[in-house]
C-alpha cells in the first residue's frame, strides 16, 4: 500500500551545524544538572560542544541560551489512538495529522494503537501502518483488540471481539511486517496463553488488558511471557482483600512495566501514589491512550465504530457512557505528575521517555539524553509548559523563550 507523497511528514531538516543549548536545568539518566548545556550535531546528540575553534568558525555554531527552563528528553507513548481530530484506524494523512499533533506537544516517539475491528480491517491497516514506520514516522504498532473480554470491553465494540486464537494473532503481527510492537490480550479467554507464548517468540509484547483475569490466571500470563499492563486499574477487575486479581499479579511482578494515564480522570491519585510506590520509577510508563480530540477539544467523535462524546476533556461513549480514551497529551500528563501528585521530575522523565524507550527496544537511541542518541528534547518552563520540542536535530516546535 504506497503512502502517496503528499501524506509525508513536513518536519524541517536538522542543521549541518552544532546547535549548543545552554543554562537550563538537564535532566540526565544520573540526575539533574543546574545550568547544564546540551550539544547537537546534525541528527544526533553529541558530546561536547566545540572548542578552540578556528577564527570565524563562531558563525557555524548556534548558540541558544535556555537558562531558566528545563531540558528533558522526547516523550515516547506506547499506547495511542490519535489526536488532532483524526484516528490511527483512518488514512495515511490522519495518522500523519494526529502525529504532528502530538509531536507538537513533546512526542517525538509514538506507537500508533488501533480498535477493535473486522480481522481484515486490521490486517489493511497494519499495513498502511507498517509503511508510516518504515518511513520513521511511527515506532510500531499496537493491537488493542479484538482479542480481550466482553466483560472488561470498555470502548470496544462486542460485536467485534473473539478469543485469541494464535493463528490469528499471528495474523496481525505478519501484517504488520515487523512492525507490530505489542497486543493487548485477556489471556484469561482460550488460546491466551498459547497467543502469550506467540508473540514472545516473535518478539512482541504481551500486554494484559481488558482482562476478567484472577490473580492466578495474571501469573500464568506472566510466567508464559506478558509483560506489560495496559492502563493498569482500568478495564480489568478491581484490587480485592480476597480475590487480589491482575491488578496485584501486575504490580508485584519485577517483569512487568505497567501503563498509567495520568489525566485525573482515568486514576485517582491514590492509585497512581499506590502504583509508583510499588513498582518503583523503574516500571511505570505514562501514557495517553488519546483519541482523536486530543489536542482539539470538546465535540462528538468515533473511536472505531462507536460515537464518543467528549465533555469538558472527558471521552466517553454515547451509547452506555463508558470512558472512551482519553484526551490526554504527554505533556500535560508530566506537569500533573510534577505539580498535583508532586513526584520527582528525574522520575516522572523515566516514565516518560526512558521506561517506554527500553520496553520497544529503542533505549540506545531515545529515551535519554546522551551522546550518540537521536537529538529528540523537550523545552519546559519552570511551570513545565512546553517552550520548544526538537527531533532528530530538527525544531518541531521553535523555541519561545519569551
Amino acid at each position: 500500500m504506497a503512502i502517496p507523497p503528499g501524506a509525508r511528514g513536513t518536519a524541517q531538516s536538522a542543521t549541518s551545524h552544532p546547535q549548543v543549548l545552554t543554562g537550563a536545568k538537564v535532566v540526565l539518566p544520573t540526575g539533574t544538572v543546574a545550568d547544564g548545556r546540551i550539544t547537537v550535531t546534525g541528527t544526533k546528540i553529541t558530546a561536547e560542544a566545540p572548542h578552540g575553534a578556528p577564527q570565524g568558525a563562531a558563525d557555524l555554531i548556534d548558540v541558544i541560551d535556555v537558562s531558566g527552563h528545563w531540558l528533558v528528553p522526547g516523550f515516547v507513548d506506547l499506547h495511542n489512538h490519535g489526536g488532532g481530530g483524526a484516528s490511527f484506524s483512518g488514512s495515511a494523512e490522519d495518522v500523519l495529522k494526529a502525529v504532528r499533533t502530538h509531536r507538537a506537544h513533546g512526542t517525538t516517539t509514538l506507537v500508533a494503537s488501533t480498535v477493535t475491528d473486522d480481522m481484515d480491517v486490521l490486517v489493511r491497516q497494519a499495513g498502511l501502518l507498517s509503511e508510516l514506520a518504515e518511513q520513521g514516522d511511527l515506532a510500531g504498532i499496537h493491537f488493542e483488540g479484538p482479542f480481550i473480554s466482553p466483560c472488561r470491553k470498555g470502548a470496544h465494540s462486542e460485536a467485534l471481539l473473539r478469543d485469541p486464537d494464535p493463528a490469528e494473532v499471528r495474523k496481525l503481527v505478519d501484517a504488520a511486517r515487523g512492525h507490530a510492537r505489542m497486543v493487548t490480550l485477556a489471556t484469561e479467554l482460550p488460546g491466551g496463553l498459547d497467543s502469550v507464548r506467540l508473540l514472545a517468540e516473535h518478539g512482541v509484547i504481551a500486554a494484559v488488558g481488558h482482562t476478567d483475569a484472577t490473580y492466578e490466571q495474571t501469573v500464568q500470563a506472566i510466567e508464559a511471557g506478558a509483560t506489560v499492563a495496559t492502563h493498569l486499574f482500568n478495564a480489568m477487575p478491581p484490587l480485592g482483600h480476597r480475590a487480589p486479581g491482575p491488578i496485584a499479579a501486575l504490580l508485584e511482578d519485577e517483569r512487568v512495566t505497567v501503563e498509567l494515564i495520568n489525566d485525573g480522570t482515568h486514576l485517582h491519585p491514590a492509585a497512581l501514589e499506590l502504583a509508583f510506590r510499588h513498582a518503583g520509577p523503574g516500571r511505570v510508563a505514562f501514557i495517553t491512550d488519546a483519541m482523536d480530540a486530543a489536542g482539539i477539544g470538546d465535540g462528538r467523535y468515533l473511536l472505531g465504530p462507536l460515537e464518543v462524546e467528549v465533555s469538558e476533556g472527558v471521552a466517553r461513549l454515547v451509547e452506555g457512557g463508558s470512558i472512551a480514551g482519553s484526551t490526554l497529551t504527554l505533556d500535560r500528563a508530566f506537569q500533573r505528575a510534577v505539580t498535583v501528585d508532586r513526584l520527582p521530575v528525574e522520575d516522572v522523565v523515566a516514565a516518560l521517555s526512558a521506561n517506554p524507550a527500553r520496553l520497544l527496544g529503542l533505549g540506545d537511541r531515545v529515551g535519554s539524553l546522551e551522546p550518540g542518541k537521536d537529538a529528540d528534547l523537550v523545552l519546559l518552563d519552570d511551570a513545565f509548559e512546553v517552550r520548544g520540542v526538537m527531533r532528530k536535530g530538527a525544531w518541531v516546535v521553535a523555541p519561545d523563550l519569551a
